[in-house]
């Protein structure tokens, strides 16, 4: 039977047991990889340092068509059909061909994994040797393992460290209260490359500071743009977020989420990319438990089905970089100018487009499918 529990002190025996899949990290991509081995008759564990749903690893918002797609959408708090966008010389305000929602993030890793059924436990992973994964209860050999474990990309032969490692940092704080409105600043005044952010949720409002240059710290910014918005600074929570595609399989690993990059450069969108691209692994994997594939072939296709969207984030990139050479004055009046709802309705929708929640919906995941489709 599926289990889950936290075990501490004298019940953190040694894991033992024999497993066709190996998921290390319990969050959107880990989870969503699962999630498509249900009813694979695979004998599948996820392993992570902390419970499901435990530790809050972003700003929990995603394309609303997206949750629903995934079957999460009664983890939604609040839903927004406008974005506005602040510059210290105007303010746009653009309404979106579709609409995106805040939700609960251990209320929708929950949900997440009421659709497996694969077991979990709690270990915290420190590195492997081939297709063994050694953590802090012992090691787990299994033919198929998968790295959703983040950015520093635990079980790769190479890993990343911040400030030299192409990431962006983040941290938000979480006060109570309410709002309205989907905001994002674009004011060099709280960080020199990047964005600054407040998204409510229902009963708080997530506030925080992004930077695309890691060496730059936002501490300060977020509780001075908290202060700014007569919120207060509490219950921070942050992290490093990658903004460079990686590839996704490596000496026989498949890499998911953010341990391949898939978190989308300028936006530092992670969530929907963490579902796509776990979906993509999980059928890739499925083709292999039930037959129909070798692992070899099933890590092919997946590696080049991520590589091919590297075009989608390399273009980001760009922008990314350029954003902040662009003069505000300029800037902010390239924003009113791109308020036209033709240039939205296109913009948005081709942004949508790089990982679309119809790749979510169909075909099933139940079925057999001879190749993965790209969302385009």
């Amino acid at each position: 039977m599926p289990r889950r529990a936290t075990k501490r002190g004298a019940e953190r025996t040694p894991l033992a047991g024999d497993y066709d899949l190996l998921v290390c990290g319990a969050s959107f991509a880990g989870l969503a990889v699962a999630r498509e081995l249900a009813g694979s008759g695979a004998r599948t564990l996820i392993i992570d340092r902390y419970e499901i749903g435990e530790r809050q690893t972003s700003a929990c918002a995603a394309p609303t068509e997206w949750l629903e797609a995934m079957g999460v959408g009664a983890s939604m708090r609040q839903t927004f059909d406008t974005l506005v966008v602040n510059t210290p010389h105007a303010t746009a305000r653009f309404h979106l061909p579709w609409t995106f929602s805040t939700f609960d993030y251990h209320e929708l890793c929950g949900l997440l994994w009421d659709q497996c059924d694969a077991e979990f436990d709690t270990a915290t992973v420190n590195g492997r040797s081939a297709t063994t994964v050694h953590t802090d209860r012992g090691a787990i050999t299994a033919p198929l393992v998968v790295d959703a474990l983040g950015w520093k990309r635990v079980l790769s032969a190479s890993g990343y460290q911040p400030p030299a490692a192409p990431l962006s940092r983040g941290l938000e704080v979480h006060p109570f209260g309410a709002g309205d409105e989907l905001e994002i600043w674009i004011d060099r005044d709280y960080v020199p490359a990047g964005y600054s952010w407040s998204f409510p949720a229902s009963d708080e409002v997530r506030v925080g500071v992004g930077s695309f240059d890691p060496r730059f710290h936002v501490r300060e910014p977020t509780v001075r743009l908290a202060q700014d918005l007569e919120r207060e600074a509490v219950r921070f929570q942050g992290n490093w977020i990658p903004h460079k595609l990686r590839a996704a399989t490596g000496d026989g690993i498949f890499f998911v989420g953010d341990s391949a990059g898939h978190c989308l450069p300028l936006t530092a969108e992670g969530i929907r990319t963490a579902f796509y691209f776990g979906i993509a692994c999980g059928r890739e994997l499925r083709r292999v438990v039930e037959g129909r594939a070798e692992p070899a072939t099933a890590r092919r296709r997946y590696r080049d089905f991520s590589a091919a969207h590297e075009w989608h984030f390399r273009w980001m990139l760009r922008v990314q970089k350029l954003v902040p050479r662009v003069p505000p004055r300029l800037l902010a009046a390239a924003l009113k100018g791109m308020e036209r709802g033709s240039f939205v309705d296109w913009s948005f929708g081709h942004y949508l487009r790089i990982a679309h929640p119809s790749f979510a919906r169909a075909p099933s995941r139940k079925a057999q499918q001879p190749e993965l489709q790209l969302a385009t």
